[in-house]
């Protein structure tokens, strides 16, 4: 069983500081990566070639495809990184996910149990959980799949090239169609076929000169 951080330098993969990186034993990692200090590799791990380890990532249990980028302070458990892929900074992947190549999910943004296709792009400030995104959708700021009632969970489904405005929810079990666009501020309960839009936002009221009552 191979084990240390020599073995892997000897074989291509870079260290940036080598007494401040832990590698578990049994770790693969492919030749032409680049880890940064206090990375920790973890459990049945395997990194592909030319992946990038940002400072302080924590990965567990995970495959990490060739050409992978996980930025800052990521923490990734039991998870399939595809292709290509961007993660965070500061982002958590929970077990069970299946990120697809090219696939980029940025700052603050947790993903559990959900399978997103190719090029998906969940930014940032995001909760998905048991759900699948097909490929080349957009997720805005602050959306949630809320999938939990209280006593079981529930799937969020969305098709590909479909945009998710921020700050809007989906309420599983619920199904979306391909390129369809929810608007921003919208909770989604019912299913929308291909190529529809949703809207659920309240509508502004401006009431002139009032701000001064509450400003005093």
């Amino acid at each position: 069983m191979v084990t240390g951080v020599e073995y892997w330098e000897e074989r291509g993969v870079k260290f940036i500081d080598r007494r401040h990186t832990y590698v578990a034993e049994g770790i693969e990692i492919g030749p032409g990566s680049i880890i940064y200090p206090n990375c920790h590799l973890e459990g049945k791990t395997k990194i592909g070639r030319e992946v990038t380890l940002e400072p302080g990532a924590i990965i567990r249990d995970s495959q990490i495809e060739d050409g992978v980028t996980i930025k800052a302070y990521s923490y990734i458990e039991d998870s399939v990184i595809r292709k290509k892929s961007v993660i965070g900074p500061f982002a958590r992947i929970r077990p069970g996910t299946d990120l697809g190549a090219e696939s980029k999910i940025g700052n603050f943004v947790e993903i559990k149990k959900s399978k997103l296709d190719k090029g998906v792009k969940v930014s940032h400030l995001s909760y998905v959980g048991d759900a699948e995104i097909g490929e080349d959708s957009n997720i805005g700021c602050g959306f949630i799949t809320c999938n939990y009632d209280g006593k079981n969970k529930h799937k969020t489904l969305i098709g590909k090239g479909t945009f998710v405005g921020s700050n809007s929810q989906t309420v599983a079990p619920v199904e979306i169609g391909d390129r369809c666009f929810i608007a921003s501020g919208t909770t989604v309960t019912n299913d929308m076929p291909n190529e529809s839009f949703a809207i659920s936002r309240g509508r502004q009221k401006t009431k002139e000169k009032l701000a001064k009552k509450f400003l005093k």
